[in-house]
């Protein structure tokens, strides 16, 4: 259970209302214990009438008493019983909804690093599955803990008081049953640990079939992919009956040694009546309804040790994550402003999952105000460069200036709260197109979403839409084209208002005469702000005051449009190829 710890400051954070909890829970048990005595009394007085030859008529008026105590006791037992589960119910719910917010808050903190070695499906399982079977630790278990708990401290007192003879069978069976669940339990552990893993495996095939179905379909693998999904189904099948077996145990074991408890009440007890040991038959009684009451507590310590063990190995699962540090670090928890000047100094980098490296002695300098091109083949590190200026990564040596400063002395919130990016793949969100732009800017009024969508040239293809700027987006935005995703990817991005912008070859997938129109309303953007383009096409880069070009990590050639295509290189030859094929058109 040292995995369950975790939850020990959630625990205290609801102290009051466990001691509450607790409180409710010894008083609704003092209610129980009143039926068993009285019909005890009851008993006796019927005994005693009939031993004495007395009309029932007799005790008539002791019996209506009796009847009313046990009635109003099991009423008021009932209702406290009622108030201990919304007590402690409650705050397994609270504890659940703090866990997820801190595993969520954590995977939001976590590098980019961390998202190429874990899977969607797992982070999904561990925040979902693994914090619900906490959950049932953090109620029922501590719920029926405690119950069980109360009931045994304030019941065997009473059972020993009226026959410690007839206590001792009682109770014989219990030792039994706790050696017996403390090795299924064992044996539980890690059967629950390989499905909770198992899961994860099936979450994580699930959501990537279904992002990909469009690709499923267009190569009509529907069957192999059906075929693979019967594959995991009966391996999760495999290991879920291995563990079901382990746990289908317990509540025979149980309710085989609790119906061995009754029989030693029932013969015992008549033996030692017999011999005048006990000094009614309302004991036997009495003992029988104890026996009844102890069965289910008895019975949920397996089920609640089960969940115990359970929640400790999805705990653990949690933990995993919980404990990883973010490689990029806020180090500076002072305000810093950003004006825009960028400065890479001899900068090289070395992806960490791949060991390429990606860049190699990288240095060039992009006030504010200008705009910077970047060009050169796929891989050969340009989308490198914009990530390692909005810090998703740090460079492996060499140095980033932001204003003169190390980028690392550079508050990483405003650092990127600066920055207006507009990513290669561009990612939408489903929800409408309006809350898609208004991402950059949740406060955006409608004049400054329909002025961002303008800009960036897709306003038209939006009014076309029955539900206009209303018209909600399938995932990752599948009901837009290529095209109309990136426009409103950078219609997102310019109605920030960005100190720094940062374009990944965002107009790839536009025509030629819409990219003219969005890099001339760029220009007019940009006069007072940093733009960084990478691109493949000349016609996105011939604007800028300077050109990069990159290869292999490394700069090749540098300057303006007018010098670059004078100069044998790279930049000149994919001029006249881009010239030729649009003439060719």
């Amino acid at each position: 259970m040292k995995e369950l710890k975790h939850l020990n400051k959630y625990f205290y954070k609801y102290r009051f209302k466990l001691l509450l909890g607790l409180l409710i829970t010894i008083i609704a048990r003092v209610f129980s214990l009143v039926m068993p005595t009285y019909v005890k009394k009851t008993l006796d007085a019927v005994e005693d009438t009939v031993k004495s030859d007395l009309p029932l008529d007799h005790i008539k008026g002791e019996l209506i008493t009796y009847i009313a105590i046990i009635i109003g006791s099991s009423a008021l037992y009932a209702l406290f019983t009622f108030l201990m589960r919304q007590t402690i119910i409650n705050i397994s719910r609270y504890i659940e909804f703090d866990l997820k917010n801190e595993v969520f808050e954590q995977y939001e903190r976590l590098s980019i690093n961390f998202y190429k070695k874990n899977r969607t499906g797992d982070l999904m399982n561990r925040i979902s599955e693994d914090v619900g079977k906490v959950r049932m630790y953090a109620g029922p278990a501590i719920m029926y803990s405690i119950q069980t708990l109360t009931l045994f401290v304030c019941i065997i007192p009473l059972m020993i008081n009226s026959s410690p003879t007839l206590t001792l069978y009682t109770v014989i069976p219990l030792p039994i049953l706790s050696i017996l669940i403390y090795y299924i339990s064992k044996t539980i552990h890690k059967r629950t640990t390989v499905v909770q893993q198992f899961l994860s495996k099936l979450s994580t095939f699930s959501q990537e079939t279904f992002s990909g179905v469009s690709v499923i379909k267009a190569y009509g693998i529907e069957n192999r992919i059906n075929e693979e999904l019967h594959e995991l189904a009966i391996e999760g099948k495999e290991k879920s009956m291995n563990l079901a077996k382990v746990q289908a145990w317990f509540f025979p074991l149980m309710l085989l040694l609790i119906g061995v408890s009754t029989i030693a009440v029932i013969y015992v007890g008549g033996m030692l009546y017999i011999d005048g040991k006990i000094e009614s038959i309302g004991v036997i009684a009495e003992f029988l309804i104890y026996v009844l009451m102890l069965t289910w507590p008895v019975a949920t310590v397996g089920w609640v040790s089960s969940i115990i063990q359970q929640a400790d190995a999805s705990q653990k699962r949690i933990n995993e994550f919980l404990k990883e540090e973010p490689q990029i670090k806020n180090l500076q928890p002072n305000e810093t402003p950003i004006k825009g000047n960028i400065e890479f100094k001899n900068v090289s980098f070395t992806y960490e999952d791949t060991n390429i490296q990606a860049l190699k002695d990288v240095s060039f300098q992009v006030k504010n105000g200008e705009t910077l091109a970047i060009i050169g083949k796929t891989g050969s590190g340009k989308s490198t460069i914009l990530d390692l200026i909005a810090r998703l990564y740090d460079v492996s040596s060499g140095q980033i200036l932001i204003d003169g400063m190390p980028i690392q002395e550079k508050n990483i919130y405003n650092l990127r709260n600066a920055i207006g990016a507009v990513p290669q793949d561009a990612f939408l969100f489903s929800t409408s197109i309006k809350e898609n732009i208004k991402f950059g800017k949740f406060d955006a009024t409608e004049e400054e979403i329909i002025q961002a969508a303008k800009q960036a040239s897709v306003h038209k293809n939006i009014e076309k839409f029955s539900n206009k700027y209303d018209t909600v987006l399938g995932e990752r935005g599948i009901t837009l084209s290529g095209g109309q995703k990136q426009r409103v990817s950078i219609a997102r991005a310019l109605i920030k208002d960005a100190q720094i912008y940062l374009f990944d070859d965002c107009l790839s997938a536009v025509d030629t005469e819409t990219e003219e129109k969005i890099l001339n309303n760029l220009l007019k953007i940009a006069k007072e702000k940093t733009t960084i383009i990478v691109s493949h096409r000349i016609s996105s880069a011939k604007n800028a005051d300077r050109i990069l070009i990159i290869d292999d990590g490394k700069i090749v050639q540098q300057g303006t449009h007018n010098q670059l295509i004078i100069t044998e290189g790279y930049y000149k030859e994919l001029y006249l190829n881009q010239l030729h094929e649009k003439e060719s058109h």
